[in-house]
């Protein structure tokens, strides 16, 4: 009911009993603001176009309601234009499981504990491709097991000749285990077997198809969200390699430096900018690199919020950002993964309703214009804490600590606010210098 009483969202990510010590959710559902069920099956035609302009206002407003998060994030990263009808997005989904499964029984061939609803924690394989039996790993796979069973491990045991693309791929199959396992391990979600092992298996099908990025950690926070609200394993890898689409960057790495390096440079740039005072406190402080931000960018605030208030942040975010033309880049023939968020910059849009920080980008022609709005959200929280940072940090230490204290106690919705403020700060400042 328009103008009823806010409803708590927490009830939609039940947390275990025994974590008492988890960030309070300040996310509410609040009728008449956020997009209920009803407003979103509203906003579709009779054919399936859905009405894109009216729903990004509505996320700005007041977020997704839990029960339809999923299906409205597919939008947000472009996994469906919303000028598809309804049968042309079944086609699409159809193609893409079966897409999915092919990539899947591909990994599985190599490595058959792919998809048998297990994962692995311990190395498998030397970094030369000679297999590693170890009766830890079998006992992982086959509990209650005899660790000596000759044949289990074979089985277990990478089936050969390994070219370097598996050899590689295979030595990352029990970090991203070891990551699955401290992933939102609060939640009552990942009390169940199966639901680790799927979060495995994503992981696990999108390192083998993204050789350039393979996995990095941090990608299982990004992941967990996506299994936790689309049902379907291979609905939930597609949202996750188009959230990848625009953050695999952050963990390209080459040589001595990794690519989120590039994004804290911009966040040194745009402090320098709007608060050269801080700037230079932090550059006094021997932080002038910004790593103690590193986490902040990498996940996008996941250990910053709640579960719950993460994803109400993100939603805002992808709102603010919304691209109508990256369903077409992304579908362009030859299209692949290292196709990004960025890589349209310059070209002719076409019109369609956009997010507000997208409209903003629209009307600079400079390479201010392809800065994430997750740069200035930290840009935004430190320039919150500036006066304390000043006053109170006296090492890097204290500038960690003093950010840390901050979880549970930030607010999503002002966050984007001051992100886009500080973004039309920015940009005026910037010009005149």
């Amino acid at each position: 009911m328009w103008g009823g009483p806010a409803e708590p969202a927490d009830s939609y990510y039940a947390v275990r009993p025994e974590c008492t010590d988890v960030p309070r959710t300040r996310f509410k559902i609040k009728p008449g603001k956020t997009l209920s069920a009803r407003k979103w099956q509203a906003a579709f035609s009779l054919d399936g176009h859905l009405d894109i302009g009216k729903t990004l206002h509505r996320i700005q407003r007041g977020g997704i309601h839990p029960s339809i998060r999923g299906e409205v994030w597919e939008f947000l990263l472009a996994c469906y234009d919303p000028e598809s009808t309804f049968d042309e997005r079944d086609q699409i989904r159809q193609h893409r499981r079966v897409q999915y499964a092919r990539w899947k029984n591909e990994c599985r061939e190599i490595f058959p504990v792919i998809g048998s609803g297990r994962y692995i924690t311990a190395p498998v394989i030397t970094e030369d491709g000679q297999p590693i039996q170890d009766p830890f790993v079998l006992s992982e796979i086959y509990p209650g097991m005899n660790g000596n069973n000759t044949e289990m491990m074979k089985e277990l045991t990478p089936r050969g000749p390994l070219d370097k693309k598996a050899i590689q791929w295979l030595l990352t199959l029990h970090q991203i285990g070891l990551d699955v396992m401290r992933t939102d391990r609060t939640l009552v979600f990942y009390e169940k077997q199966d639901n680790l092992s799927k979060l495995w298996d994503i992981l696990s099908v999108y390192a083998w198809i993204d050789t350039d990025v393979g996995y990095g950690q941090g990608m299982s926070d990004l992941c967990s969200p996506m299994i936790i609200l689309l049902e379907d394993e291979a609905d939930a890898f597609w949202c996750f390699e188009r959230l990848m689409r625009r953050l695999r960057g952050n963990f390209r790495c080459t040589g001595n430096s990794v690519g989120v390096e590039k994004q804290l440079s911009y966040l040194a740039a745009v402090t320098q900018v709007i608060d050269p005072k801080l700037h230079h406190h932090f550059e006094t402080l021997g932080g002038g690199d910004y790593l103690f931000a590193f986490r902040m960018l990498m996940v996008l605030f996941r250990r910053e919020f709640s579960f719950c208030d993460s994803l109400y942040l993100w939603e805002m975010m992808w709102a603010l950002e919304y691209d109508p033309d990256l369903f077409s880049l992304y579908e362009e023939p030859g299209s692949n993964i290292t196709k990004a968020v960025g890589s349209n910059k310059g070209k002719p849009k076409s019109g369609r309703p956009c997010g507000k920080y997208e409209r903003e980008n629209m009307k600079i022609k400079s390479s201010d214009a392809s800065l994430p709005i997750s740069v200035f959200l930290v840009a935004s929280v430190l320039k919150d804490k500036s006066s304390k940072l000043l006053h109170e940090a006296r090492g890097l230490d204290d500038v960690v600590k003093i950010l840390n204290d901050m979880t549970g106690n930030l607010d999503a919705k002002k966050a984007c606010i001051g992100a886009m403020k500080l973004h039309k700060k920015y940009l005026k400042k910037a010009k005149k210098t």
